[in-house]
C-alpha cells in the first residue's frame, strides 16, 4: 500500500484518538502530507476545546513532525476549478474541503477523509481509511 497521502482533519483527529485502522495505514504508507488548512481547523478545534494550551502543543509538535503542504497559485486554479464543476452540478461542498482537494489533485495526492462528500470532485483520488 505504499503511497503518498494527504490526510483530511477527520483522518488526523483519529490518529490522534489512536484508531488502530489509520495506525495500520499510516505505518504501511509510503509519504504523508498534511494540508495547512488541516492544521487551521485543528488549531481551530482547539482553541474552542476545554484544554486549549495542551490541544494546540499537540497540534504545534504534529505539523513540526509532518510535511504540511500550504496553498499557492496551482492549488488556487485548482480550487477555482473544483468549485466551478461543483457549482455547475449543484453539488456544493465546504469551503475548506475544497482547498484541501485541490491540494490532492495538484501535488497528485491520494486523499484520506471519511468525508463523503468528496466523492462529487472528479479526478479526485481518495481513499477511506
Amino acid at each position: 500500500m505504499s503511497g503518498k497521502y494527504l490526510l483530511d482533519t477527520n483522518i488526523v483527529i483519529a490518529l490522534f484518538a489512536e484508531d488502530p485502522s489509520v495506525q495500520k495505514h499510516i505505518a504501511k504508507a509510503g509519504e504523508i502530507f498534511i494540508p495547512s488548512t488541516v492544521i487551521g481547523e485543528l488549531f481551530f478545534g482547539a482553541f474552542k476545546s476545554g484544554r486549549p494550551k495542551e490541544n494546540t502543543a499537540r497540534i504545534e509538535s504534529f505539523a513540526i513532525a509532518n510535511t504540511v503542504l500550504a496553498s499557492d497559485i496551482g492549488t488556487s486554479r485548482e480550487y477555482g476549478r473544483i468549485k466551478d464543476l461543483l457549482h455547475k452540478k449543484g453539488h456544493p461542498i465546504p469551503e475548506n474541503d475544497i482547498w484541501i482537494a485541490a491540494l490532492a489533485i495538484e501535488h497528485g495526492l491520494t486523499l484520506v477523509s471519511r468525508d463523503e462528500h468528496f466523492k462529487k470532485i472528479d479526478g479526485l483520488k481518495r481513499d477511506e481509511w
